[in-house]
């Protein structure tokens, strides 16, 4: 059994990498997972995709994580189709896409906020029994914040302890009445 290394670049980051190594009989879902664990900001609540591409980053064939056309009945023409053949992550083991040393890999995450990944294989070596694959050996440096992370941290207000009542100045109406006479209309 073989363990791919691969490492994954983001280019709007300049010094943002991480190492994966994962065995050659895991799916593409595998791989997203130890992904979404390894990169914080990424929740694992959006869709997702890789892309098998050739040495000059050109998506050659498309690795979903849902499937996306399910309805053969739908209103959208063979014509109007990505050309990109199309795979599921759960279903799609690694061993099967890697056919290059080098092989290069597009990771797409969040299709209406999107960030791009880049990844490549960097090695390939016997499985070590006492490792538990798939894992994240390298990672080095963060994500920047979506605008709606930055709004959510903007709303985060601390009103403090529920005592702080104990500060706030009561009036009765005798107060309003001598407020409201000093007050010429």
């Amino acid at each position: 059994m073989y363990t791919y290394k691969f490492r994954l670049l983001f280019d709007e980051v300049e010094d943002f990498v991480r190492d994966y190594e994962i065995l050659s009989d895991q799916t593409f879902k595998d791989f997203h997972d130890v992904i979404i664990k390894s990169i914080t900001g990424l929740d694992g609540k959006e869709l997702a995709s890789f892309y098998i591409c050739d040495g000059r980053w050109e998506k050659k064939k498309e690795i979903t994580l849902i499937d996306m056309n399910a309805d053969e009945d739908s209103d959208i023409s063979a014509a109007e189709k990505e050309d990109v053949p199309k795979a599921i992550m759960s279903e799609s083991v690694l061993s099967d896409f890697i056919d290059d040393p080098h092989q290069r890999l597009i990771y797409e995450y969040n299709f209406l906020n999107m960030s791009t990944f880049y990844i490549e294989l960097i090695k390939t070596f016997e499985k070590n029994d006492m490792v538990k694959y798939p894992r994240c050996t390298h990672a080095v440096g963060e994500m920047p914040k979506t605008s709606a992370q930055l709004l959510n941290e903007d709303l985060d207000i601390d009103f403090g302890d529920d005592d702080e009542d104990e500060n706030i100045d009561y009036y009765d109406e005798e107060d309003f009445q001598s407020l409201n006479d000093d007050i010429e209309i």
